[in-house]
């Protein structure tokens, strides 16, 4: 089961492209971040033509994520727990960032987990805060997960830079939230629980990246960071086979500003 997760940076602006990606790389799931849409407006039925079923949890003009199954999707739920002040399904959360579905393949069950993190910028303020808080939340929730024992993995964008390696000029990133001691504790910590990161699992190499700003050049000098990533359950990381990053698709015709990221299950 070849699973991906790509931040689009707006379903309308990107559609094309995408869709020759989908076209091209033929995932059996994909999990997208920033849709930039409410669900009514998200081009369900041009994915469905495709052969996806698709659920998506959006919000207007900003953040939302989807998930897109060629196989059958069980279980979806919206928003990540935990919220203050809200219920068990984080409801009132005003940023639609986090889905669930149960996707079957042809030995297992696995839970997907989509994610878009708070960027968190800038760092004293309180979308710092929230970032963290909203770390907490996954923590929280991922304990939750591993107490079932069941495959899951949770990807997306983290908007963590989770070493210096993972950066062409860390350097420069030392003042920013993606790469915060903070930030980068937190992910740490979902590791420790027993989570694999499963594209070092399978690729130690430098600058192997996942993002370039439209700005400055980045792309063409390739000052990329890496901040999409899958994180991967003991019983999920049994079932990994590989995790490649698609760096190609950012040189195309209007890309995005991320390239998807896969693994490969044998689910």
């Amino acid at each position: 089961m070849k699973i991906a997760s790509y931040n689009i940076n707006g379903i309308k602006a990107r559609l094309p492209a995408v869709t020759d990606w989908l076209t091209e790389a033929q995932p059996d799931v994909v999990i997208f971040q920033e849709i930039k849409s409410v669900d009514e407006n998200f081009p369900r039925e041009h994915f469905e033509d495709m052969g996806y079923n698709v659920e998506t949890h959006g919000q207007k003009s900003f953040n939302g994520v989807a998930i897109l199954s060629k196989r059958p999707l069980e279980d979806v739920t919206r928003g990540l727990p935990g919220a203050e002040g809200t219920g068990r399904d984080g409801e009132d959360d005003e940023q639609a960032r986090y889905i669930e579905a149960t996707v079957l393949g042809d030995r297992n069950a696995v839970r997907i987990c989509g994610l878009y993190l708070p960027n968190g910028n800038p760092v004293g303020d309180e979308k710092f805060a929230y970032k963290l808080r909203w770390m907490e939340r996954l923590e929280k929730r991922a304990k939750e997960l591993l107490a079932l024992e069941q495959p899951f993995l949770m990807a997306g964008d983290y908007n963590v830079i989770p070493q210096g390696i993972d950066a062409l000029h860390p350097e420069n990133w030392r003042d920013d939230a993606l790469f915060q001691p903070e930030s980068r504790g937190a992910f740490w910590r979902l590791q420790n629980l027993g989570l694999t990161e499963a594209f070092r699992a399978r690729n130690q190499a430098a600058e192997q990246f996942t993002f370039w700003d439209f700005q400055r050049g980045a792309w063409q000098r390739n000052d990329g960071i890496r901040i999409d990533h899958f994180l991967l359950s003991p019983q999920c990381a049994d079932l990994l086979e590989d995790c490649q990053i698609d760096k190609e698709v950012r040189g195309r015709d209007k890309p995005s500003d991320h390239v998807p990221i896969w693994v490969e299950l044998a689910a």
